[in-house]
C-alpha cells in the first residue's frame, strides 16, 4: 500500500482513487468524532472487502476478563475495552435487483474522500458501474453534531446515469456488534427492545457486566431532486438486535434520489430513559433539519478554530499536518464532562482499550489550558480526584498502605485494567505526570485553588506511595527505586531508571512544598485535609530524607545521567548503523532482542529534561540530547514531539523540524505501519507542544509569558493563540519579525529572548 496517499490541503484530508488495500487505514484517518461519540469512517453501504467497523460512546466500556498464561499477585481481573457500540449508519442500496458493493463493482470511476476539518464533515462520492450495467453517481456526506451531541446526520444521494432504475433504500440500526479486540470472543451487548415508529426506529441494548443502556436511533427522510416525499418504509424488518427499513424509489436517469438518515445514541450516564430522550432528540433534529443542523456546524467548528488554529505558511504538508491533529483532538475531547477523558485512539480504534493513559497529563493538558480555558483542564484534574480512592485501592492490592496512591496505566474508573505485568507493575512513573499535571496547571493558570481544594489530597497519596518504593541501600548510602519500566517501554523490570527517580524525588519535595503553602494561606484546608489524611510531621521528614538522599546513576566519563543501572553494558551500535531493513524492530525483532538492545522507545533522560528544563543547563541538555537521540527510534508515538522541542532548544533547526513533521503526520503517512487500528490521538497534543513550546519557545516563568521565537527554513511564517489566564494572545512568527497581539482589557508583559515586551489590547506589536 502507498503510505503517502493523502492528497496535500490546507483544510482538509482527501485521497482520490479507490484502492481495497487502504480501505481500512482511510477508516481510521477520516474518523469523525463530537466529544460524546465518534465512528471510523465505514462505508454506509454494504462492503465485502476488508473493513474494521467501529463506532464508540465516550464513557460506555466493558471489563473484558485478563487472559494471561499464569496469574500473578495484584494482576487486573479485567481489561477495559473501548466498546464496539451499536451501528446505526447503516445504509444497504438495492439498485435494479442489485447491491451497491464497491468491492464488487464491475467499474469505480472518481471515488473521492473528503475530511473537512474547517466546518466538521466527512464526505465521499464515486460512480460505479454495477455488474447488471447500472451506471451511478453517488455523494454522501455525514457529520455528528457539536450542538446535539448525541446526533449524527447522513444523506446519500444517488443519480442513475444511464437507465431509470429501481432504487431500494434499505437503512438500519444493528445491536449485533462485535469487537475487533476481545480476549475471549465474547458479545458485549445484550439487547432489551426493539422498536419503530412510521420512519424511526429504536433499538436499546445493555453492556453485559457494566449494565450500560444504549437507545440507537434513527430517523430517514426520502428526496427526489431535494423535494421531499413523505414517503413511509415499504417495508421493515426486525430481529431481537436490528431493525431494518426498505424505501423503494423509481427514479428516472438523472433524478438525484436522497435519503437523509438522523442516527446516533442516548445512554444511561446522561438520561434515566434512554428512549424518550432519543425522541427528544429526534425532535430537536428534525425542528432544524438536514441544512440548519449543517450550518450549526460549520459554525461550531468554527469557534473551535478561532481559538486553536496553527496557520503554517509556505509549507503545505506542515500545515495539513497540525491541523489534522487539532480536529482529531477536539473531535475527541471537548472539556464538558469531567467523567470523560481523552483515549490513545480517541474514537478511531479499539486498541489499547481504557480512555485514560499518562498521557493526557503529560502531553495533553497544555493543549487544553492554551486553546480553551482553565475549566476544561480543571475538568481533567477532576477526573483523577474524583479517582483517588481507587487508585488507593490499586496501590493497597500490590502491598503498600497507609493511603499511599498508585494512579493506573490504563483505566475507565479508575481500577487498574492494563494486564501486562511489567507495565501495570512497574510503569509507575505514571504517577509522577500526574502531580506534574496539577503543579503544571497552577504554573499556567495562576489558579491555586485547586490544590487546598482537591490537588493536595492527590499529592499527599502520590508522595505515600513513592516514599514507600523507594528503598535504602546499604551499599550506595542512597535510596533507589527497583524492577521498574520508563517511559521506554523497550527495557523493562530495570534498576534505577533516572526518570523514575528524578520525579520521584520531584513528587515528594512538590508535595512537601505545597503541604506548608496551605497550612499558611489556607488553614481551614489544611485542617480538613490533615485530620483526613491523618499526616504528621514526622512522615513529611521520613519523605524529605527520602527525596534528599535519591540515588541518580550517572556516568563520570561521557558526563551524562544514565537512563538505568547497567545501561553503558549494552552494545552501544547507534540507530545510524542499524539496516533500515530492521526497522521497526518493535515487528522485525524478538522481545529479548529488543530488551538486550540499547534501542529505545521513548527516551527517558530526555523526557525529564522536558518536563524540569529549568533545573537543568542548557550544555547539560546538549550532552544528554546528542547521546540518547542516537539511540531512540522514536518507536512511540509520544517520543519525536519532545525531541523536536529539544532540538529547537538546542538550535538544531533541521532536526526539529525533521521531528516535527515526524509527529505531525505520524498517522497521515503512517509512520508505523499500523494506521489501520486507529490514530495515535493523545500524541497529537505534542504535535502543537512542537510548535507552540518547539519553535515558538513558549514557557511561563514567574506568571509570565516568555518565548524564544525560531522558525523553520521551510516556512514563510506561522501563528498560534494562547489563552493565558484569561487574555488571548496571539503570536506570529515570520523570517524577519515577531507580531503579537492581544484580545483583553489590560496589558500583559511577555518576555522575548529574555526582554520585557508590553503588548496593550488591540494594538500590535512588532519586534
Amino acid at each position: 500500500m502507498n503510505q503517502d496517499y493523502i492528497k496535500p490541503n490546507n483544510w482538509s484530508i482527501i485521497e482520490e482513487g479507490f484502492d481495497k488495500n487502504s480501505v481500512k487505514s482511510s477508516e481510521s484517518l477520516f474518523s469523525i468524532g463530537n466529544g460524546a461519540m465518534g465512528q471510523r469512517a465505514n462505508f454506509e453501504e454494504k462492503y465485502s472487502g476488508k473493513t474494521f467497523q467501529g463506532s464508540y460512546i465516550a464513557g460506555i466500556y466493558y471489563p473484558d476478563k485478563t487472559k494471561v498464561g499464569w496469574w500473578k499477585n495484584g494482576y487486573p481481573e479485567y481489561f477495559a475495552k473501548v466498546l464496539n457500540a451499536p451501528n446505526w449508519i447503516g445504509i444497504d442500496i438495492e439498485i435494479n435487483g442489485e447491491a451497491l458493493d464497491l468491492n464488487t463493482c464491475k467499474a469505480l470511476l472518481n471515488f473521492r474522500r473528503e475530511l473537512n476539518m474547517k466546518e466538521g464533515w466527512y464526505s465521499r462520492s464515486f460512480e460505479a458501474t454495477l455488474q447488471n450495467d447500472t451506471e451511478i453517481s453517488v455523494n454522501i456526506r455525514r457529520f455528528l453534531s457539536l450542538d446535539i451531541d448525541e446526533l449524527g446526520v447522513i444523506k446519500y444521494e444517488i443519480k442513475p446515469l444511464n437507465k431509470d432504475s429501481k432504487i431500494i433504500f434499505k437503512p438500519y440500526i444493528d445491536a449485533g456488534v462485535t469487537n475487533e479486540d476481545a480476549n475471549w470472543e465474547e458479545k458485549f451487548w445484550e439487547p432489551i427492545s426493539v422498536k419503530n415508529y412510521g420512519n424511526t426506529g429504536f433499538v436499546t441494548a445493555q453492556t453485559f457486566k457494566t449494565h450500560f443502556v444504549a437507545t440507537t436511533f434513527m430517523q430517514n427522510k426520502i428526496f427526489i431532486n431535494e423535494n421531499n416525499q413523505n414517503a413511509i418504509p415499504d417495508n421493515n424488518h426486525s430481529d431481537s438486535e436490528k431493525i431494518q427499513f426498505d424505501y423503494i424509489v423509481n427514479a428516472n436517469k438523472g433524478d438525484v434520489v436522497s435519503i437523509e438518515k438522523m442516527g446516533g445514541y442516548t445512554v444511561s450516564l446522561n438520561h434515566i430513559d434512554t428512549e424518550s430522550a432519543a425522541i427528544n432528540v429526534i425532535d430537536n433534529a428534525l425542528a432544524f433539519g438536514y441544512n440548519q443542523l449543517l450550518e450549526k456546524q460549520i459554525q461550531a467548528w468554527a469557534k473551535i478554530w478561532e481559538m486553536s488554529d496553527i496557520t503554517i505558511d509556505g509549507d503545505i504538508k506542515a500545515q495539513q499536518g497540525i491541523r489534522f491533529n487539532i480536529f482529531q483532538l477536539n473531535q475527541t475531547y471537548l472539556g464538558k464532562d469531567s467523567r470523560l477523558n481523552i483515549g490513545p485512539k480517541g474514537f478511531t480504534g479499539e486498541k489499547y482499550g481504557g480512555s485514560t493513559y499518562w498521557d493526557t497529563e503529560a502531553y495533553c493538558i497544555p493543549f487544553y489550558m492554551a486553546t480553551k480555558d482553565q475549566n476544561v483542564a480543571r475538568n481533567l484534574l477532576t477526573y483523577r480526584y474524583n479517582q483517588l480512592d481507587k487508585a488507593i485501592e490499586n496501590a493497597a492490592k500490590l502491598g503498600f498502605n497507609n493511603g499511599a496512591a498508585l494512579y493506573p496505566m490504563v483505566t475507565m474508573n479508575g481500577e487498574e485494567c492494563h494486564n501486562e505485568w511489567e507495565i501495570t507493575f512497574e510503569e509507575i512513573h505514571r504517577n509522577g505526570a500526574i502531580a506534574f499535571a496539577i503543579f503544571n496547571y497552577y504554573r499556567f493558570t495562576g489558579d491555586y485553588s485547586y490544590i487546598p481544594e482537591k490537588g493536595l489530597e492527590v499529592l499527599i497519596g502520590i508522595a505515600r506511595f513513592w516514599h514507600q518504593r523507594a528503598t535504602f541501600s546499604a551499599n550506595k548510602n542512597q535510596y533507589v527505586i527497583l524492577g521498574v519500566t520508563g517511559p521506554n517501554e523497550y527495557e523493562n523490570n530495570i534498576n534505577n531508571n533516572f526518570y523514575t527517580n528524578y520525579i520521584a524525588k520531584w513528587c515528594l519535595d512538590y508535595t512537601y512544598e505545597q503541604i506548608q503553602k496551605v497550612a499558611l494561606e489556607y488553614p481551614s484546608d489544611h485542617k480538613r485535609v490533615s485530620e483526613k489524611v491523618a499526616i504528621s510531621d514526622a512522615e513529611l521528614q521520613s519523605w524529605k530524607k527520602v527525596a534528599d538522599n535519591m540515588y541518580f546513576p550517572f556516568s563520570k566519563e561521557l558526563d551524562i545521567f544514565l537512563q538505568q543501572d547497567g545501561f553503558l553494558d549494552k552494545e552501544l551500535v547507534r540507530v545510524s548503523e542499524l539496516d533500515k531493513s530492521q526497522r521497526p524492530i518493535n515487528q522485525k525483532w524478538s522481545w529479548d532482542r529488543i530488551l538486550r538492545s540499547p534501542y529505545i522507545k521513548q527516551a527517558d533522560v530526555l523526557q525529564c529534561f522536558y518536563f524540569f528544563e529549568d533545573h537543568f543547563s542548557k550544555e547539560e541538555l546538549q550532552r544528554n540530547f546528542e547521546f540518547y537521540e542516537s539511540f531512540t527510534v522514536h518507536e512511540s508515538s509520544l517520543s519525536p514531539c519532545v525531541h523536536s522541542i529539544q532540538a529547537a532548544v538546542l538550535d538544531k533547526m533541521e532536526m526539529a523540524y525533521t521531528f516535527y513533521l515526524r509527529t505531525s503526520r505520524l498517522d497521515l503517512d503512517d509512520y508505523n505501519k499500523e494506521v489501520e487500528e486507529g490514530c495515535h490521538i493523545t500524541s497529537m497534543a505534542g504535535t502543537w507542544m512542537s510548535i507552540v513550546e518547539g519553535f515558538g519557545g513558549m514557557r511561563v516563568k514567574n506568571d509570565c509569558l516568555h518565548f524564544a521565537p525560531k522558525i523553520p527554513k521551510e516556512w514563510d511564517g506561522y501563528s498560534f493563540k494562547i489563552n493565558f489566564r484569561n487574555q488571548i494572545l496571539k503570536v506570529t512568527i515570520q523570517q524577519s519579525e515577531t507580531t503579537f497581539s492581544l484580545e483583553g482589557n489590560q496589558n500583559i508583559s511577555v518576555f522575548v529572548n529574555g526582554k520585557e515586551v508590553i503588548v496593550e489590547p488591540n494594538n500590535l506589536i512588532t519586534i
